[in-house]
């Protein structure tokens, strides 16, 4: 009974996941009303609550799903590469590539600043992408193409650099040249940062 009861209980808590992201995604977090989100999931309000205390609490339960996802499909990009600095562009090219996705762009990178604050946002980032970047830098460092002692901070830098050319190619126009340009311009950062 209470395996039974525990299995409901996350199942209840994906689908309300589930139907947050493609709400959110569609709506932004803004336009996005709780009551939508229990008629389309098919839940209570008490369900809800059961699970995540607000409405912001949903919104970073979903923000860290993307996030999750987001990593997975950098981690498969990046798989292939014999290289570690190969590995590190394919992994931005990757992600690059995904901030023109509407779950992405609206999810993580315009309302997650907004809504869960830049700092936890941060966190949130780093716990996610920081680790990947600074693995590959990292291998990179193994190779003797940075000092292992600036592992760390090149990471951020890099880090830096991928999130405020992801915010570029999000809010663009055209979608397409602004990834192509950006995977262009997060290549040559790379190329001069690590290919010596």
């Amino acid at each position: 009974m209470v395996n039974k009861r525990v299995e409901q209980g996350q199942a209840t808590r994906a689908a309300l996941i589930r139907v947050a992201t493609e709400l959110f995604a569609a709506n932004g977090y803004d336009g996005t009303a709780i009551p939508a989100v229990l008629d389309a999931a098919g839940v209570s309000r008490g369900a809800l609550y059961h699970h995540f205390e607000s409405k912001e609490a949903l919104f970073e339960a979903v923000l860290q799903a993307v996030e999750g996802q987001a990593t997975l499909k950098v981690t498969r990009a990046a798989g292939g590469a014999t290289d570690p600095l190969d590995g590190l562009r394919r992994g931005c090219a990757a992600y690059l590539a995904m901030c023109r996705d509407p779950v992405v762009r609206q999810i993580s990178l315009i309302d997650a600043p907004a809504v869960v604050g830049w700092e936890r946002w941060r966190e949130i980032d780093e716990q996610h992408a920081f680790g990947l970047v600074k693995a590959a830098i990292a291998a990179i460092a193994a190779d003797g193409r940075v000092k292992p002692e600036l592992v760390d901070v090149m990471a951020h830098m890099v880090l830096a650099a991928l999130l405020e050319v992801a915010l570029l190619v999000a809010r663009a126009d055209e979608g397409r040249i602004a990834v192509r340009r950006g995977q262009e311009a997060i290549d040559e950062l790379l190329t001069a940062l690590f290919a010596s």
